[in-house]
């Protein structure tokens, strides 16, 4: 019915529109909008259907604006309405419309041809929504366009040689869609662009030397395409650069130093490539307001050079998985204490051998800290504990011994701690809980000398959802106050010399863990009977590994309401397996060996 009255009502206005010369302009771009109205299929905000009426002037309407000297729709912005539906072939009638954003919303389909009349268009933003088909060559016809935003839709086909006729274009953002083929080497034409954005699409071949043409441009951002050959020396001569991106791409060879003396340049991110060579010994010489440096997933070799405290303003550091050997403190030189601003220090899975520089523990403001996967070894400096802003410290997969430091307490805001594979001695402390109560993930295992009780206060852990202590030699009884960690997710306890009471109660108080996936029991001394309670264990339970733990009697029947989980579930002390069927309907009973 509201199809028809709105159809009826265009073919009303359509009519008066023809009997009154005087009324011709501002009428059609009533209709072209009404007629974009009836595209609309969700509207859940009610933004058109409440304000888009015929009965009051179309630059009265909600995200309409018109021009003071001819009265014609001159901007129309409907982003983050939610509304869904497509563009009808009438919208190139609006040809005052000089800034057109539609932006996050459901639009779909192709963008109509009909859309070469705005001549006056100056700003278009289409992004996230669903529009699909080949990018349009025609967006070359718009002249004035200074803005173009596609980014996260379902545009496929290559970068249309026509975009590059735009003289006057200054940003262009194609960012996430299906774009293929090579970037135009045309491209540095573009004299006036200053934001070129291509990131997550299928890009192949080399990076246009012309590029360097592009003088004024300030963000260049060509990440997550699959992008070959090297960088061209050529980029180092963009002196407006504030942010360079060619991340995860197939780059080779070395970086070209002279991008190291763009003084203005905020973030450089070249992650995820196949660059090889040395940092220049100036490194930060000539980057004095340089944010954020990020080299890690490379082929880097060699040390980070003393110059790097003069990058005063750094807050990210990513070196990590590259090919830096030797002495950490040719790596982390002491003159890293100077940074005060660095919030980020990641150098995990190199070959970087030495212990913990105490330098490192001056950085007042450094929040996640990852020193994974290297040959570390030493002690843990006590002095860790001055890092009190600490939210997330990988130490993991190192050779670290010695105790835990009880400093470690001063870290109240850690949210993750994996200290896992190293040579720790010692115990947990009895107040873990207290010490580390924004605690999400707590990786201790594979500690080989750590020894005593999984303490009871690990309950006041109230956030943690990842715990894992496998391969220590920790004994006691598992503590029942595991259940009142309800947003646990991932319990491995592995391998170490645990026991329970005969009721293997601790089971039952897991279920209340609604959130747990995966639960690992695997060699451990329980020596007890499966609780009926088993199955009423969360049913995102996905893995369940009790081999080799003694237990004993029956195979409870409610097990089977354990859906989620693997089809195999070890139990058996002898490490076999028994098959469940039919959602484990036919299983009654088991014995231990």
């Amino acid at each position: 019915m509201e199809k028809a009255f709105t159809f009826f009502l265009l073919t009303l206005l359509l009519l008066m529109a023809n009997s009154s010369m005087t009324h011709t302009n501002i009428t059609t771009d009533q209709l072209t909008l009404l007629s974009l109205k009836s595209q609309i299929i969700s509207d859940p905000f009610h933004f058109l259907n409440e304000s888009w009426s015929p009965a009051t002037s179309v630059c009265h309407w909600v995200g309409v604006t018109c021009g003071s000297r001819h009265q014609r729709v001159k901007s129309l912005n409907l982003s983050k309405m939610a509304l869904k539906g497509r563009i009808p072939r009438e919208f190139g009638n609006l040809s005052f419309l000089v800034s057109l954003d539609l932006g996050s919303n459901n639009f779909h389909e192709n963008l109509p041809h009909e859309m070469t009349r705005l001549s006056r268009l100056k700003f278009l933003d289409l992004s996230f929504n669903s529009f699909r088909g080949v990018i349009p060559s025609w967006f070359g016809i718009l002249h004035r366009l200074q803005v173009i935003n596609i980014r996260n839709n379902s545009f496929t086909g290559s970068i249309p040689s026509s975009f590059f006729n735009i003289s006057t274009l200054e940003t262009l953002n194609l960012n996430f869609n299906s774009i293929e083929g090579k970037i135009p080497k045309v491209i540095g034409s573009l004299i006036n662009l200053r934001e070129l954005n291509l990131r997550g699409n299928m890009l192949i071949g080399s990076i246009p030397l012309s590029l360097s043409n592009a003088s004024k441009l300030d963000t260049l951002d060509i990440t997550f395409n699959s992008l070959q050959g090297n960088i061209p020396e050529g980029i180092g001569n963009l002196h407006n650069l504030k942010l360079l991106g060619i991340q995860d791409n197939q780059l080779t060879g070395s970086i070209p130093f002279t991008i190291f003396n763009i003084s203005r340049i905020e973030v450089i991110a070249f992650r995820g490539n196949s660059l090889s060579g040395y940092l220049p010994n100036g490194l930060c010489n000539g980057l004095p307001i340089l944010k954020g440096l990020y080299v890690s997933e490379n082929k880097r070799r060699g040390h980070m050079p003393t110059s790097l405290s003069n990058c005063s303003q750094l807050q990210i550091l990513s070196l990590s998985e590259n090919e830096f050997d030797g002495p950490i403190h040719r790596i982390i030189p002491q003159e890293i204490e100077n940074l005060f601003n660095l919030v980020e220090l990641g150098v995990e899975k190199n070959q970087i051998t030495g212990s913990v520089p105490i330098s490192i523990s001056n950085i007042s403001s450094l929040q996640i800290l990852s020193l994974a996967q290297n040959n570390v070894s030493g002690f843990l400096p006590r002095e860790i504990g001055n890092l009190t802003k600490m939210q997330h410290l990988d130490i993991s997969g190192n050779k670290l011994i010695g105790e835990i430091p009880k400093e470690i307490s001063n870290l109240v805001e850690l949210d993750v701690l994996d200290l896992s594979t190293n040579s720790f001695s010692g115990s947990l402390p009895p107040n873990i809980g207290s010490i580390l109560p924004n605690i999400e993930r707590l990786l201790l295992g594979e500690l080989t000398n750590l020894v005593g009780t999984i303490p009871h206060s690990i309950s006041n852990c109230s956030k943690i959802t990842i715990l894992g202590l496998s391969g220590n030699k920790h004994s006691g009884l598992i503590p029942n106050s595991l259940g009142y960690l309800t947003h646990l997710q991932y319990q491995d306890l592995e391998r170490n010399n645990l026991t329970s009471d005969s009721s293997l109660s601790f089971l039952i108080s897991l279920t209340n863990c609604r959130n747990l996936t995966l639960l690992s029991l695997y060699l451990n001394p329980l020596n007890g009977i499966l609780p009926a309670s088993t199955g009423n264990l969360s049913t995102s339970l996905t893995k369940f590994t009790a081999s080799n733990c003694k237990i004993k009697g029956r195979l409870p029947n409610e097990i089977g309401n354990l859906r989620s989980i693997s089809p195999t579930l070890p139990l058996c002390s002898c490490g076999c397996s028994i098959k469940f069927q039919a959602h484990f309907k036919r299983i009654t009973s088991f014995m231990s060996l």
